[in-house]
């Protein structure tokens, strides 16, 4: 958005015609911008203003009803962070002492609205004319926070207060071209990562918000580095030094989940056992007979940070082949777990039936318990979904999940039974005889 299409945008009448708008309607928005016109309304506001009921839409789900009184940019909604983490974020400055904090490449002000709306002081800036603009419209309520178009690495720190115990600062890199296309290496991050994290030396408590695809190697060793998932949706990873990271360095997985309209949090970190179960000596999966009752897909989180193996433990489970993201056990989720019923760190499923793959015996095997309605997960197979959907040729009125994946380096197909599915809705196993 150029600074001549916000000041537009920001008329009284036409901040007016975007409120007053109704639900955004993809098909709907036509007749609704030729009865705007016809009304008299400028053709670019009438642009304008469905563009941004458009993202107001669009922005639901990051900000629930504070989207409807915000402005966005495609760009700056994309990155801008969910406000249920953006809290996350706010709560560890708090619990550090800190009283004021430096986003330096603010956006659209997703993260400085969480920091504000928590009685922290803040400075927000954005090297971006337009986008710094933007900032300020979303900032308007929260008089903590003061917006400045400015390169966010050029503050003196020093001289503004954030050096003290009582400063940090935060910063969410630019990780798109301005084409779109994401950028996966954290030097080519707009500021570059390693120009970001060289502040700690400056400032102890640095926070810094990455992709939750950056690699391992190459990590500070004295930052705790966290993937986060929303409702199962891994969404970013975060590193934070010093004081921000009380609870010591490493790797940790935060999963954020809802239930009722309340979102809980359990963060899950290592236990610093080496081995990996399943993997090597006596409990290394060697064929079938290895497979638990059940069967657990870790969190996408706790696969980002690396965690699957203290996963596997934690689920009284091991690994189905050592280089596949699937964990078995004999036990059920409440009695491995022991944790609370929606926050859990894997999705499980009971195992019902299983077998070597083979695309002849599969079909004869599902149109037997004719089974017309497939959900086909896959992990360590090059089958796709969809190609082997049409394979089956299935036409029958059962429903059945498979999961495609290796046990112990082989092919294998496992019939399961989402654990989350009412005992109602729950298919019946097959006879002893039939199993494989």
């Amino acid at each position: 958005m150029d600074p001549a299409a916000l000041a537009k945008l920001l008329d009284q009448d036409a901040w007016a015609l975007l409120n007053a708008l109704p639900p955004y309607e993809e098909k709907l928005a036509m007749v609704l911008s030729e009865r705007l016109r016809a009304k008299g309304f400028d053709p670019d506001v009438v642009a304008l203003v469905l563009t941004q009921s458009r993202l107001r839409a669009k922005a639901e789900p990051k900000f629930g009803p504070f989207a409807d009184g915000m402005l966005f940019t495609p760009a700056g909604l994309e990155q801008a962070t969910r406000l249920v983490v953006a809290a996350r974020h706010a709560q560890r400055y708090l619990a550090a002492g800190i009283d004021r904090v430096a986003d330096l490449t603010c956006g659209i002000g997703a993260d400085s609205m969480a920091f504000a709306g928590v009685g922290l002081r803040v400075l927000a800036t954005d090297i971006d004319e337009a986008t710094a603009a933007v900032a300020t419209v979303n900032l308007r309520a929260f008089p903590e926070a003061v917006v400045r178009h400015a390169d966010g690495l050029s503050l003196d720190f020093e001289a503004e207060g954030y050096t003290s115990g009582s400063g940090g600062i935060y910063a969410d890199p630019a990780r798109r071209t301005s084409s779109g296309k994401r950028i996966f290496d954290p030097k080519a991050y707009a500021p570059a990562l390693d120009e970001v994290w060289a502040l700690r030396s400056r400032v102890p408590a640095v926070g810094i918000k990455v992709g939750p695809g950056i690699p391992h190697e190459g990590l500070p060793s004295d930052c705790e580095a966290q993937w986060v998932s929303v409702d199962g949706d891994v969404v970013e990873a975060g590193l934070w030094f010093g004081p921000l990271a009380p609870d010591g360095h490493g790797r940790t997985a935060l999963l954020l989940r809802t239930h009722d309209g309340q979102t809980a949090g359990r963060t899950f970190r290592s236990d610093g056992v080496d081995s990996l179960p399943g993997a090597t000596g006596p409990e290394s999966v060697s064929d079938t007979t290895g497979l638990g009752g059940y069967l657990y897909e870790p969190d996408g989180a706790v696969i980002r940070a690396g965690l699957v193996a203290d996963a596997a433990r934690a689920l009284g489970g091991r690994l189905l082949d050592p280089t596949i993201a699937y964990i078995t056990s004999d036990l059920g989720p409440e009695a491995a777990d022991g944790g609370t019923p929606d926050i859990s760190l894997a999705t499980g499923y009971r195992i019902l039936d299983t077998m070597p793959f083979g695309l002849k015996r599969l079909r004869s095997y599902l149109r037997e318990r004719d089974v017309g309605r497939l959900t086909i997960k896959k992990r360590g197979t090059a089958v796709t979904p969809e190609q082997l959907r049409g394979q089956l040729g299935l036409k029958g009125s059962a429903e059945a999940t498979i999961v495609l994946t290796r046990v112990a380096g082989a092919q294998h197909v496992l019939i399961v039974d989402p654990l989350d599915r009412p005992a109602t809705d729950r298919p019946t196993p097959p006879p002893a005889a039939e199993m494989e």
